[in-house]
């Protein structure tokens, strides 16, 4: 019988599971959510909420992964056989699958602009940085070649296994992540009218904060930890029982809520020193950030780094996104030649899904569903429903159908305080957290009149 892969250590797990969570999420939606949304008293409620929400929901996929020891499909089967529950495996599944057919295209934008930066072709241009950033993304040839680059450093790597692939990456990427975090934060904080963009940050402003805003923070409290799409369920399933659960949650929830502060201290600073606001998503990183970096000396290198550290985050949250699909369909008597054949399967199928996200800004613009672009629409769906939906199913799962025995036997390896407090987290994972997260699915439809 072949011996299950596992993590080498506990703090390799931390630091793969880490930057599976954090991703491109935590660094670029995170400053335009809290710019939209009171400063401050927004970042004191995702702090709140990630507590007392994303904390239970992540440990409530430990519990899964962990106690069977097998992959999110085989995880439910084995809990709830001949039930139906397996199906949020499936729905993991098909969520990650769909989520990296776009986000590769994502990581290829950001292959092109590091190459740009290191080559010096990025800054000081006569060209503006959004018709730059127009410019790049409609070019379809280079796209997808970026596009094909990414995806194939992704399979390498998850085709490599756990222990040498994910995790030795992990290694490398997440210390040099805070790194870049640190060097950029130190930057942004020697720019001169810098004060203002740490006192927006981090002072309460409760005037803003209406229902819209405490639902935003809730989102952005589950999401932020990559929890309702099983990858945790995997992921934790390759940890030893000797390790606490519990203390690796804990280590994960700390590093994305400091990614999330040291993101702020990063880019807040930085705008408000040389008097521009935050934009969302790639407008961040592709058109406000070169712009501000442009006007700061040493402006080149310190653009690389960032979009390095962007890279790293994507890349730590695509290797967990495959490694759901392969770990799936890995055969036990043959376990390193099926990962390799399987990561380049589905690596290439996902390439293929992916291609018409990356022709949504070039040849088929014009392509239009729902009226959305194909990009946009996955991006909608991955975001809006999968997500949520996954998050709500999990949470009743756990609240309702995973087996006690199971779940106190987890807990004989945690601290004392969980048995006293299981009650405490049974009514959270049974009754405030699928409110909390309908109330957010809802509000991500528009189907709520805040």
């Amino acid at each position: 019988m072949v011996e299950k892969e596992q993590w080498t250590s506990k703090l390799g797990f931390i630091l793969a599971t880490a930057g599976s969570a954090i991703g491109l999420g935590a660094i670029w939606k995170f400053p335009n959510t809290v710019a939209t949304s009171g400063g401050g008293a927004f970042f004191l409620m995702f702090i709140a909420f990630t507590l007392l929400i994303g904390f239970p929901l992540l440990m409530g996929e430990f519990f899964i992964g962990r106690s069977t020891g097998r992959e999110a499909l085989t995880a439910y089967k084995k809990l709830a056989p001949r039930t139906k529950w397996h199906w949020i495996g499936y729905l993991g599944m098909g969520t990650c699958f769909l989520l990296l057919s776009y986000y590769s295209v994502i990581g290829g934008w950001i292959v092109i602009y590091f190459i740009k930066s290191i080559s010096g072709g990025l800054l000081h241009n006569a060209v503006p940085y959004e018709q730059m950033f127009q410019s790049t993304v409609a070019d379809w040839k280079m796209v997808l070649l970026a596009q094909l680059s990414f995806m194939l450093i992704t399979i390498v790597v998850v085709g490599q296994g756990v222990k040498k692939g994910i995790e030795r990456s992990s290694r490398i990427l997440m210390p040099g992540l805070f790194i870049l975090f640190v060097v950029l934060i130190i930057r942004s904080l020697t720019l001169p009218g810098m004060e203002e963009g740490i006192r927006y940050f981090l002072t309460p402003n409760f005037a803003q904060i209406d229902a819209k805003t405490i639902l935003n923070a809730l989102g952005q409290s589950f999401f932020c930890l990559s929890v309702g799409v099983s990858v945790m369920v995997t992921y934790s399933s390759y940890l030893s029982k000797k390790e606490s659960l519990t203390r690796s949650a804990v280590s994960v929830v700390g590093l994305n809520v400091l990614t999330s502060f040291m993101a702020g201290l990063a880019i807040f600073p930085a705008l408000f020193a040389l008097g521009m606001t935050p934009s969302e998503g790639p407008g961040l990183l592709f058109i406000t950030l070169p712009a501000v970096f442009e006007q700061m000396y040493g402006g080149g290198i310190f653009i690389a780094l960032f979009l390095a550290l962007f890279l790293f985050a994507t890349f730590t949250s695509a290797f967990s996104m495959l490694e759901i699909l392969v770990a799936a369909y890995s055969k036990p008597e043959q376990p390193a030649r099926s990962r390799k054949r399987l990561s380049w399967l589905f690596g290439a199928i996902i390439f293929v899904v992916g291609i018409p996200s990356a022709l949504s800004f070039g040849p088929w613009a014009e392509v239009q569903w729902f009226g959305k672009s194909i990009f946009d629409l996955a991006d909608f769906t991955v975001s809006n429903v999968l997500m949520p939906l996954g998050v709500l199913l999990i949470a009743v799962f756990v609240g309702y159908r995973f087996p006690k025995d199971k779940l106190l036997a987890e807990l004989e390896s945690e601290p004392a305080w969980w048995r006293k407090g299981l009650a405490v987290y049974m009514l959270l994972i049974r009754y405030i957290i699928p409110i909390v997260v309908l109330l957010v699915f809802l509000n991500a439809l528009g189907l709520l009149p805040v």
